[in-house]
């Protein structure tokens, strides 16, 4: 695997990271609310569940060339559509006015809340089943490559949601991310996937 590969999965799932979802606004309510241990206790949790997805994927997804790689490659090219349809989402999203509310209340037990909360995400399961493995080489070690991409989004994960944790830790008063903060995030995330997936496709 090139480092050229691990870059482009980079830059393809960043913005999907960046993408205000259940995962961030979690995160972002308990900083708010509990200070900088309570986001920090909602991040651990959220990076261990897709810790667990990065394991499945991995294994599946090996067991799965074996079996059967035409299947693997059907999955490949459902998953670059996927990337279309989200990209496109996206758009219309940032079209549509409306802040983003914060959860103002606190919530006990951060970490296994935040396990929850990453383990059922669509977000997680998209990248690991859709996006990841458009990015597989089969003639090499597939568990491998799975778990070094894999890597690259966990990482990125808590680099991204351990600022907004800190960030939202340090503000003096509860709020919600604002309509026009929001919609230039989506319109900027829907163009990344959007020049991702035609990198992918050509």
């Amino acid at each position: 695997m090139t480092s050229h590969t691990l870059l482009l999965f980079g830059l393809t799932v960043f913005p999907l990271v960046c993408t205000p979802g259940p995962d961030i606004l979690f995160v972002a309510s308990q900083g708010l609310t509990g200070g900088r241990a309570a986001a920090t206790r909602a991040n651990a949790g959220i990076l261990t569940g897709y810790c667990v997805h990065a394991l499945l994927a991995a294994f599946g997804i090996a067991a799965l060339i074996t079996a059967w790689p035409p299947l693997f490659h059907a999955i490949r090219w459902a998953g670059l559509a996927y990337l279309l349809y989200l990209a496109v989402q996206m758009f219309r999203s940032a079209m549509q006015p409306g802040a983003l509310a914060l959860n103002g209340n606190p919530t006990q037990r951060q970490f296994a809340r935040g396990f929850v909360t990453s383990l059922l995400n669509p977000k997680g399961l998209l990248i690991y089943l859709s996006i990841l493995p458009n990015f597989i080489q089969p003639g090499e070690a597939v568990a491998l490559q799975a778990l070094l991409l894999s890597a690259i989004f966990i990482g990125s994960c808590a680099v991204v949601y351990g600022l907004i944790g800190y960030s939202a830790a340090s503000m003096s008063r509860r709020g919600g991310i604002s309509d026009a903060k929001r919609r230039l995030a989506e319109a900027s995330a829907g163009s990344l996937l959007l020049l991702a997936a035609g990198k992918l496709a050509a």
